[in-house]
């Protein structure tokens, strides 16, 4: 008989997590059951709940998660010392995020429900983190920033609506655009 071991409190959180993010950027927010998190997560729901409390609360924990992970790699990408600007370096890890799909889904649903008297003001104070991260700590001008901001907005549209996997010649152009000329290595990052 095979006995499997424990994971760790913060290692069963964090698992709880990766699998919310994906089930919430796959169904969204009203579509996303905690059953459906607990299957991808591989344990029971009365887990998810006990862990968690509530939907709403793990849905607020998963867009705190993705604004850490930005973040982070935001660090890494303005302390990385190369041939690269700021803004190329701040993009490259911006398309490498895709590799975890979950995450930028899950803030275009976060996004969309800024009205939410307890969603709202945590997607606001995530992307108000990240604007005054690459204006602050990157040293981006206003300007540069909210041009940096809305090509990422572009990024998560596209993803979002799959146009990277469409036929159409002017959906492929504006991916090849968003995506700064590599098609190729996008959908390849967007298939994870």
């Amino acid at each position: 008989m095979e006995t499997r071991q424990r994971l760790p409190a913060a290692e069963r959180r964090e698992s709880i997590l990766a699998a919310a993010s994906v089930v919430f950027g796959d169904r969204g927010y009203a579509g996303a059951t905690t059953d459906q998190i607990a299957t991808a997560a591989g344990i029971s729901q009365a887990y998810v709940v006990r862990t968690f409390g509530s939907k709403e609360t793990l849905f607020v924990e998963v867009a705190r998660r993705a604004v850490g992970r930005i973040e982070t790699a935001f660090r890494s990408a303005i302390s990385a010392d190369d041939d690269r600007t700021v803004v190329q370096r701040l993009g490259q890890a911006y398309l490498d995020l895709i590799a975890d799909r979950g995450i930028l889904l899950s803030l275009l649903h976060i996004f969309s429900l800024g009205n939410d008297p307890a969603i709202g003001p945590v997607g606001r104070e995530g992307f108000l983190t990240i604007y005054r991260l690459i204006r602050d700590e990157a040293g981006l001008p206003p300007e540069e920033a909210s041009r940096f901001l809305a090509e990422g907005m572009l990024i998560n549209t596209v993803l979002a609506l799959q146009l990277h996997d469409s036929d159409d010649p002017d959906a492929l152009e504006l991916v090849t655009q968003a995506c700064g000329g590599d098609l190729g290595r996008f959908r390849a990052l967007a298939a994870g």
